[in-house]
């Protein structure tokens, strides 16, 4: 009985996978289309991206305080403190930055995009729209979709900036590192393309997965209450472990 239960969830998961990929092919088909609504596409990335800076902007300020605050306690025990900017500054760029802004953004906007496009599936918005010829893959799934590509690498953008101030202000203005070691080590040890730019490219892909779940989980959402919950519970579920082995991934081939 077990090993059937097993059976039938694995089957069940690759089914999903297969439907989700096609999914992903439908809205690329859609893109060109969904450029006409362009006015759509503003208002998601305000949606998804704007509303979510006070949550992605908060955390970037302590995550940097407590990443300078632990790093520092550490590297004295090296004799290495002038070393606190340029360390704060590559966990930052190459993992915490992208892979915290991608928890955050599934937390808050995923789930969001799930929620909205549920109840439009509950309240037969979306049949209504299939009935009168609007393809609702263009309309609704693709500039939701455009917008989470677009909005998460400017999150985790704005994620890194405070938390290198938040690093800054604990080790310059509290712990006492010298404020032109801090900033000169940090800037001749950090590569534009090798730290920052490798950073830039998770965040499009943990954008670009986040996103796709979350509108491929709403527009299947069962037509109730208790199936958009459902949904939007899947939606955080399955963001946090994509986004850690997508990050395992990516890590392994740009390093």
């Amino acid at each position: 009985m077990n090993t059937l239960v097993r059976r039938n969830w694995l089957l069940n998961g690759i089914a999903q996978l297969g439907e989700c990929g096609l999914f992903f092919l439908d809205i690329l088909v859609a893109l060109p289309k969904s450029l006409r609504h362009f006015r759509e596409i503003c208002r998601q990335v305000w949606f998804v991206g704007a509303m979510s800076l006070t949550i992605v902007m908060t955390c970037g300020m302590f995550v940097g305080m407590v990443l300078a605050l632990q790093l520092y306690y550490t590297l004295s025990i090296f004799g290495g403190t002038a070393a606190l900017g340029t360390v704060v500054a590559l966990s930052l760029f190459r993992e915490l930055g992208p892979v915290v802004t991608a928890l955050l953004f599934a937390g808050r906007a995923g789930t969001a995009v799930t929620a909205e496009i549920g109840l439009m599936r509950a309240t037969d918005q979306i049949d209504a729209m299939e009935m009168m010829a609007v393809d609702p893959i263009a309309y609704v799934v693709a500039p939701r979709y455009l917008a989470g590509v677009i909005a998460m690498p400017l999150l985790m953008c704005l994620f890194n900036a405070l938390g290198i101030l938040g690093g800054h202000l604990v080790g310059v203005t509290w712990l006492g590192v010298d404020n032109g070691t801090f900033w000169g080590n940090m800037t001749s040890t950090v590569d534009l393309w090798k730290d920052i730019i490798d950073g830039v490219w998770k965040s499009l892909a943990f954008g670009a997965v986040v996103t796709l779940i979350a509108v491929f989980q709403g527009y299947n959402a069962p037509p109730t209450s208790e199936g958009v919950a459902y949904s939007t519970t899947r939606t955080v579920v399955f963001s946090a472990i994509v986004i850690l082995a997508v990050d395992f991934v990516m890590t392994a081939f740009l390093t």
